[in-house]
Parts: structure tokens; C-alpha cells; sequence
């Protein structure tokens, strides 16, 4: 974690304006998801005009909307958009739902958009993020200018439902006494971890642990249960997205050449889905943004400023 702070900081950040908008309510929306939710987001903005769609970010599973904060800042700088990073629906300050599947994601980014009256955006997505991106932009292509996908296949993962299964099995298991401190809980908290997966997934997984003030409670940020339940749904993502049509807009892939989340030969397959997309290999692992965060920013501003 102290080589991704490090990288971070390399940015150059502006003083751009930020505003915080942790609202997590829910209400109806449509007959086929009734209940998308207000999702939490922060919002960017550069001296530059804005004068095209906005830029609208997804984290993966177990971050946050701060997964984007440095990019963010940085980006204002360099194009004509408005930036908002999304904490997704049981992550971050968002609300907790029983339901949680590119779809029901994909109908809370189209109520975020409605409600803030924005005909179209410039979509970015991170692993679980990307293939929420994915889906919608092919749900909804009306709805997205360009596609942003960041280390993520619309057709495999690499991980085994059995790993993720033991990752969150320690997560819903964790019982902290009220009486610990922050320190002791966190050193529990990550010696538990570590016996189900490696120690960079442990130190990300670790950014959501909370403690009440008030009470001295421990808890996770995101909704570990519920996650944990709709796991083995993810293997499904293909057989869902193979329903809808290919998604014909400017797309570009960010990938990590040491990261197994893509794979080489998936490509031509990738391209009958996506068949106006491009594909960037970085030296990195699969945090792309945070490893190599200059050549990251370089070819997302220059995508989300060419004009096709």
C-alpha cells in the first residue's frame, strides 16, 4: 500500500474543486429494477469549460469512490468534463442492498444520470466497475458517449468462487469486541485475511474496516453478507451480456500486462462485443490507475479528448 500512496502522490494535482455528496436513500424507479439507489459520489471540476458529457466513474469490489480521487483531480486538468467518482451500491457510503449484479448497477448509474439531467456520459469502470461499465454501455448505448474499461474481460476471472468465497467467509466471520482498539482490530482483522488470500488483496480489503465512534462497533464499509450471496452469480456476467447487442461507441481497454484479469487471446472475441475498441498493455498488476497512474491518466485524457 505505501508503493500505491506513493504513486498517487506523483500526480499532479490541481486545485480543483470537490464536492461531497454521501446521500444513500432508495425509491422506485422502474417496474424492471424497483429499487435502483442514490448512490454517493464526489464530483471534479477543472478550469476548463466543461463542454462535453461528464466522466463517471466506477470503483471495483471491496473500493470505494477514493479509488479515484488522485485520477480525478488530475483529469479536470486536462480535459472539458465534469468528473464524478461513484461509490457503487453495498460499497463506500452507498446505500446496502439485498441485491447486487450489473444490472441492478446499471439502472443505478441511468437514475444518477436522470436526476442530474445528463443525456449522455463518458463511462469508466474498474474490474467489478468495468463490467457494470460494460453492461450498461450496452444496455443503455444511447446513454454512453465512450467506455473507459480498466483491467477487466467481459468473458473470464481469474479467481475461483472458492477463493472469494473463503475472502468473504473471514470477512462475515470477524467478531471484534467494541473494546478493542482500531490497531488490535485491524492486526485481527488482517491475520484472519491473510489465511484466505495474498497480502496485496488483504491491504485493499482492509481500507473498508470500520469502528462507531459512539458505540465502538466494528463493521465493513461494503455489504460483505450480501456480496458473499451473490458471488456465485458472477460467473453468469457472460450469458447475461451475450443478450444484449454489441456496443458500437468509442471503447478503450486498460490493461495490466502482469494482471490475469485479461487475457491475450480473448481479444478478437472482445472486439465482436466491442467492435469500435482499442487496447493499451501497462507494465502493472491489476490496480493499473494506481500503478502506473501517469501513463493511465495520458491515455484516458487523450481518449476523452479525441472526437470520434
Amino acid at each position: 500500500m505505501q508503493r500505491l500512496t506513493k504513486s498517487l502522490r506523483s500526480l499532479p494535482f490541481p486545485a480543483g474543486k470537490i464536492l461531497r455528496t454521501p446521500l444513500v436513500v432508495r425509491r422506485e424507479y422502474s417496474s424492471e429494477i424497483p429499487d435502483p439507489v442514490e448512490l454517493s459520489f464526489d464530483s471534479y471540476t477543472g478550469e476548463n469549460p466543461e463542454t462535453s458529457p461528464p466522466l463517471l466513474t466506477y470503483h471495483g469490489l471491496f473500493g470505494s469512490k477514493q479509488n479515484w480521487r488522485g485520477i480525478s483531480k488530475a483529469l479536470v486538468r486536462k480535459v472539458s468534463r465534469k468528473v464524478y467518482a461513484i461509490d457503487v451500491r453495498n460499497h463506500g457510503e452507498s446505500p446496502h442492498s439485498s441485491v447486487h449484479n450489473s444490472k441492478a448497477m446499471s439502472e443505478d448509474l441511468r437514475l444518477f444520470m436522470e436526476q442530474r439531467s445528463h443525456p449522455n456520459a463518458a463511462c469508466m469502470g474498474h474490474s467489478m466497475g468495468g463490467r457494470s461499465m460494460m453492461y450498461f454501455a450496452r444496455k443503455y448505448p444511447e446513454l454512453v458517449e465512450r467506455l473507459i474499461v480498466v483491467d477487466i474481460s467481459p468473458i473470464s476471472v481469474p479467481r475461483s468462487t472458492g477463493e472469494m468465497t473463503e475472502i468473504f467467509d473471514a470477512m462475515v466471520s470477524l467478531d471484534l469486541s467494541p473494546s478493542m482498539s482500531m490497531s488490535e482490530g485491524r492486526k485481527i482483522a488482517r491475520e484472519k485475511l491473510l489465511k484466505a488470500t495474498e497480502d496485496e488483496t488483504v491491504d485493499f480489503i482492509m481500507l473498508n474496516l470500520r469502528k462507531n465512534p459512539d458505540t465502538g462497533a466494528f463493521s465493513w464499509a461494503c455489504n460483505a453478507h450480501v456480496l458473499r450471496e451473490f458471488l456465485t452469480r458472477f460467473d453468469k456476467y457472460q450469458s447475461n451480456l451475450e443478450e444484449l447487442p454489441p456496443y458500437t461507441g468509442p471503447t478503450t481497454f486498460i490493461c495490466g500486462t502482469r494482471s490475469p484479469y485479461m487475457r491475450r487471446e480473448q481479444w478478437p472475441q472482445i472486439q465482436k462485443m466491442f467492435p469500435n475498441s482499442e487496447i493499451h498493455w501497462l507494465d502493472a498488476g491489476h490496480l493499473v490507475h494506481f500503478e502506473k497512474p501517469q501513463e493511465f491518466l495520458t491515455i484516458v485524457s487523450e481518449f476523452l479528448n479525441r472526437t470520434d
